[in-house]
């Protein structure tokens, strides 16, 4: 549908217009007619779908008439993370070029003297985290009494976050007669009912089964062992299609190694992390939109609502933890009708996080296995031999366990002569005696932990086509 056609007004259809922009997307279509309407609405759409437009483009118009008041804000938009935030401003900016309503950023990482400034003077759109929006109301700063018109986006991000007692907070401080708009991937319970407790009657609009990932994506693993993972990154890095990728990692230490070894290699590259300044993180995330690095290393911090066109390649270095993070992760490539590619390397330790996000997605990830066995014969033969461990031999008869003659019991070898060979290992791997196997059982299972990040403050066509590792043997499954 064309935008002409959704309602909106001569001014931001031309705004529109010099964006470059000429029809709206599915969530845009079904959003704005109701949003201009004044009525309450749940948002669910996946990520890259043009759903910031979808409430940014109505809002511009519902405000275009109206006057702001000092520290009370005439509109209010929750965003879970200083990037999101910014990039919504962006878009009031570019959108509402021909309107002259005024806005303010509060995020941290920034002089608060300077948004307290701009509140004085009054806004018409304020956009928000909600930990800098909570500091700035505890002190008096800000009154939310003539806010009405709310937006909570990403708000499944908010859950994951912790923000859900704040959100509640705040919307119980604004007006009960309001509009309300929440914008969402996914609908888990706790969204649910945030969405019932603060939204009255609100019309639903979803254009894809939440948690599915985008069509526009081909979606890979590659099953490696995991000495190999930075050759056949580096490998697929130097692939022909490859015009930027990037690149996902659980850990900020490994965001930071493999920043430092791509850069030793001769690649283009940047990081994003949740320890690095946020100026920095708007510096490396500008150099990427602007071409001037080719490949953007980043932990999860980066993986929702970051928008760059043209994003070739999405390769996860890690299987997220969390099945929604993949989602996420891959969505910042395939955006606006564009195609793209997602691949993730997996050792065989990742084939239980692979089956859940195949579950969660409905979608089987055609494997690709480089010189080892695939992940899902790793996990049968595993199976295999835990169930043949735990079978009797026939006629077999365990011993009373008083009478039982030392001649009897089996001999047991030295347990450091026993070896057992691994799925993926060429050399025989030593067995530790058993005491001191738990011990080291104990630390791996420490080791592989997940650690969260720290919330921050407020917190061409086909797929890939590059070479495959020479070294390799390369078998599809």
């Amino acid at each position: 549908m064309n935008f002409a056609d959704l309602g909106l007004s001569d001014e931001l259809l031309r705004a529109v217009d010099d964006s470059g922009y000429s029809e709206a997307t599915p969530i845009q279509e079904k959003a704005i007619p109701s949003v201009l309407m004044g009525r309450d609405l749940i948002g669910i759409a996946q990520t890259g779908t043009g759903k910031t437009a979808a409430f940014v483009l109505p809002m511009i118009d519902i405000l275009g008439n109206g006057r702001s008041r000092a520290r009370m804000p005439r509109s209010l938009i929750l965003e879970p993370t200083r990037e999101l935030a910014a990039q919504v401003a962006e878009n009031f900016e570019k959108y509402g070029k021909y309107h002259k309503l005024s806005m303010a950023l509060l995020i941290g990482g920034v002089q608060m003297g300077d948004q307290i400034k701009a509140l004085e003077k009054g806004v018409d759109v304020l956009i928000a985290t909600p930990g800098r929006l909570m500091d700035l109301f505890s002190r008096g700063k800000i009154l939310l009494t003539g806010c009405n018109l709310l937006v909570i986006d990403e708000a499944d991000r908010m859950l994951d976050m912790g923000f859900i007692p704040d959100i509640e907070e705040i919307a119980s401080r604004l007006p009960k007669q309001r509009q309300t708009l929440l914008f969402s991937a996914t609908m888990p319970p706790p969204i649910q009912k945030l969405a019932a407790k603060f939204l009255s009657e609100p019309k639903t609009v979803e254009v894809a089964r939440p948690a599915t990932a985008n069509v526009n994506i081909d979606q890979k693993v590659i099953e490696v062992r995991s000495d190999k993972k930075r050759d056949v990154l580096r490998e697929l890095l130097r692939g022909e299609g490859v015009k930027n990728a990037i690149i996902f990692s659980n850990r900020k230490t490994m965001v930071r190694e493999l920043y430092t070894s791509l850069k030793r290699s001769g690649f283009a590259v940047g990081q994003i992390h949740g320890d690095m300044e946020q100026s920095d993180r708007i510096a490396e995330f500008d150099r990427f939109k602007n071409d001037k690095i080719t490949v953007l290393v980043a932990s999860d911090v980066a993986a929702r609502g970051l928008d760059v066109r043209g994003v070739s390649h999405v390769i996860n270095f890690d299987v997220p933890w969390q099945p929604d993070d993949y989602v996420h992760r891959i969505g910042r490539t395939g955006r606006a009708g564009a195609k793209g590619t997602a691949i993730t390397l997996a050792t065989r330790e990742d084939a239980e996080a692979l089956g859940r996000i195949e579950h969660l997605t409905g979608t089987k990830i055609p494997r690709i296995t480089l010189g080892d066995a695939p992940l899902s014969e790793v996990a049968a033969e595993t199976e295999d031999k835990a169930q043949r461990r735990s079978r009797k031999p026939a006629g077999e008869e365990k011993a009373p366990r008083r009478g039982r003659s030392k001649a009897a019991e089996p001999k047991r070898e030295p347990a450091a002569a026993q070896t057992e060979r691994s799925p993926l290992e060429d050399a025989p791997i030593e067995k530790k005696p058993r005491r001191e196997r738990a011990r080291t059982e104990r630390d791996r299972a420490e080791d592989a932990r997940p650690r969260a990040e720290p919330a921050i403050e407020d917190a061409g066509e086909g797929g890939w086509n590059g070479p495959l590792p020479s070294f390799l043997s390369v078998s599809l499954s």
